[in-house]
């Protein structure tokens, strides 16, 4: 089969390329199914440069989620049958013809989503869900400021918080990104040096959640931008910078900061992260559909990394095995 191999950790993507290998073998808990669809996520792009927690052994198939159809199951699996449509987790193995995985690790693709809609699906709505609605409770009547809200979780974070009747404030610091937010949240800002005059415009005691997956200045800016008792949400770190912060600030402004790792908190807590996904589901299934702003074959795979690298694509980024 063909698949886009990671053969050593560089920062410029060129330790990847498209091979040749063998169909993944499964064992009696597992089940092989053929690849319709993947999505391209950061930490992809970061697991090729060795700067994310999880690092796989060299050399990997690169892609964490997948959608396909089911070709065969393990003796011990009776959940799921061949033919079944579903969704594919896990740290490797999307961007390729086929993939290998527990039986755990499957789920049915939600009603009304194509492949790759689907294989967008769940990392970018799971951790807006369990940053806003888990962590964040965010409520019907108070504003959230979201960051990178033309990527894919932050475009994620606006369709829940808006879906959820908060008021949502967008930044993007593309022009032709604003352009395409404004479709989506009620204010569309850049996330420059006025950024904290602008919110206060909006909302004069400040904002009462931060979804933050950018860091950098990008923080610096937002601390400024709190309400008293606000929830500040840190996502990650695109901006290349771990920004950080004197305590004084948080305590005499009267906000909190919280961490999001939505994959941990499902391992730390399996009976709310199978809720989560349930809810995650039934949303998707309800109309809140992943914006998908480029396709890409899986022999153009190295491409679709490029184009993720150079945040050029608004929502998220498809690769397609046809």
């Amino acid at each position: 089969m063909k698949a886009l191999i990671c053969n050593a950790l560089t920062p410029d993507l060129a330790g990847v390329s498209l091979a040749d290998v063998d169909v993944p073998r499964i064992g009696p808990k597992d089940v092989l199914v053929k690849n319709r669809a993947a999505c391209v996520n950061f930490p992809d792009l970061l697991m090729t440069e060795g700067g994310y927690q999880h690092r796989p052994d060299l050399p990997f198939i690169i892609g964490m989620e997948s959608t396909g159809d089911v070709v065969e199951v393990g003796a011990e699996v009776d959940t799921i049958a061949v033919g079944d449509r579903v969704i594919v987790g896990g740290k490797s193995g999307a961007f390729a013809e086929y993939r290998a995985a527990p039986s755990r690790a499957v789920r049915p693709i939600p009603d009304g989503l194509d492949y790759a809609e689907a294989a967008s699906h769940t990392a970018g709505l799971l951790t807006a869900y369990v940053a806003i609605v888990r962590l964040g409770q965010l409520k019907p009547d108070e504003s959230i400021l979201i960051h990178g809200a033309a990527g894919g979780v932050g475009h994620a974070a606006v369709q829940l918080a808006k879906h959820m009747g908060a008021t949502v404030i967008a930044t993007s610091a593309s022009a032709e990104k604003r352009q395409w937010l404004s479709g989506f949240a009620d204010h569309v800002l850049e996330p420059g040096e006025q950024l904290r005059d602008d919110v206060i415009a909006i909302e004069p005691k400040g904002v009462d959640l931060c979804f933050d997956p950018v860091g950098g200045d990008v923080f610096d800016r937002s601390v400024r931008c709190m309400a008293f008792g606000g929830r500040y949400l840190v996502i990650g770190f695109t901006s290349g910078r771990i920004p950080e912060i004197s305590v004084n600030y948080p305590l005499i402004k009267g906000f909190s900061v919280i961490g999001v790792r939505a994959g941990e908190y499902g391992r730390r807590f399996p009976e709310l992260g199978q809720e989560n996904i349930e809810a995650i589901d039934a949303l998707a299934a309800g109309g809140l559909k992943p914006h998908i702003g480029a396709r890409f074959d899986l022999a153009d795979g190295l491409d679709a990394l490029r184009c993720l690298q150079s945040r050029k694509a608004m929502g998220r980024i498809a690769i397609e095995m046809r």
